[in-house]
């Protein structure tokens, strides 16, 4: 049974998050990305104990965070992909970013240590493709000389949901695999040609842990504290990097935030010696015309405390938290998010 202290504190975190709500009427509601699930809850048990306010927040994966703010059925959705202007424009939504991490391949493979396989861009994109179909194939051979690979299948493992983790990865692979890029494409959630689906991160994780052989890819805390074998990457530069913070940090060095509407910038596949090559940022998404603006309040006031409180939270789970000029912009971006009253529900002396 695939129960660890992510999983097992996560289990606790929700039924603590999703119980809240219940009892108090000030509490904050949101569904969405299971990219960013830990840090949340870490902000969520901190933030309830200093503030008594709780969170209950729905992992369920970013499109269903979507369908669920445009239902408005949450005061905020969470989605690791960024909408487009005229999606926002559509809806009325405002979008920001709270925290960047890195996606990674976990491998179940008897004998391979956490960091010990290399794979590149190309490789990846075949094994998903499924023409890449052995263990010891020359290709993945070639980049892991001395390491000992079994003359076995591989069991490929994704997600079955709409995910705004499979966008990033799906978007690394077309960026480096033309025949991705034509036929497979990039979105939340694509026809996959080989492979087991399964829901969320948590969903990847158990099954790559409970399936000998096998691939999949979860954002780098899940493979973190669920002490994962997770594999190491030849990034853009032809380099080979570790999914580590100074990694992520590098691809996101150089992010041009104001280039896009809501912040919307895409980390996949940047320059540099030293990025991982699918590193991506997570955003939340509230309605600028608040049915409750009480609501939105309160869930602004938490995102604010957590940009000024939980950097160090973040690190500790290897995400990067937001450069403070970007923070100045995103509340900036806060003032558009108005009560029934035709007044901003966030005010920057709040």
């Amino acid at each position: 049974m695939f129960i660890t202290r992510l999983t097992l504190s996560a289990a606790i975190a929700g039924a603590t998050l999703a119980s809240a709500a219940a009892v108090q009427a000030a509490d904050i509601s949101g569904a969405g990305a299971t990219f960013p699930y830990p840090i949340y809850s870490d902000w969520a048990k901190t933030y309830k104990e200093k503030t008594g306010t709780g969170l209950n927040y729905q992992a369920i994966g970013s499109g269903g965070g979507i369908k669920q703010i445009e239902s408005r059925t949450v005061t905020f959705g969470a989605s690791d992909k960024p909408l487009g202007g005229d999606e926002l424009e559509k809806n009325t939504l405002v979008q920001f970013p709270t925290v960047m991490g890195g996606i990674v391949p976990v491998v179940n493979v008897e004998g391979i240590k956490p960091g010990e396989l290399v794979l590149d861009g190309e490789t990846l994109a075949k094994i998903y493709e499924g023409k890449i179909t052995k263990w010891n194939d020359p290709a993945i051979a070639k980049l892991n000389d001395g390491v000992k690979l079994p003359d076995a299948a591989i069991a490929v493992v994704h997600r079955s949901d709409g995910s705004g983790t499979t966008f990033n990865y799906t978007y690394y692979l077309a960026s480096v695999d033309e025949t991705w890029k034509n036929d497979i494409g990039v979105s939340t959630s694509v026809e996959w040609p080989v492979g087991l689906g399964a829901k969320g991160n948590q969903g990847v994780a158990a099954n790559v842990d409970q399936t000998k052989n096998s691939i999949g890819y979860v954002e780098y805390a899940y493979a973190l504290q669920n002490n994962m074998t997770y594999t190491d990457m030849i990034n853009k530069a032809g380099k080979k990097v570790a999914p580590k913070s100074e990694a992520f940090a590098a691809a996101a060095a150089n992010a041009d935030w104001s280039s896009q509407p809501g912040f919307g910038v895409i980390l996949a596949n940047q320059p540099g010696d030293k990025t991982w090559p699918m590193t991506a940022a997570t955003f939340i998404l509230m309605h600028k015309d608040a049915k409750d603006g009480a609501a939105s309040k309160e869930a602004l006031k938490f995102f604010d405390w957590a940009y000024a409180n939980g950097d160090d939270a973040a690190a500790k789970l290897d995400y990067i938290p937001m450069p403070d000029n970007v923070v100045a912009q995103i509340k900036k971006e806060w003032g558009q998010i108005k009560g029934k009253d035709g007044n901003p529900v966030w005010a920057m002396n709040n």
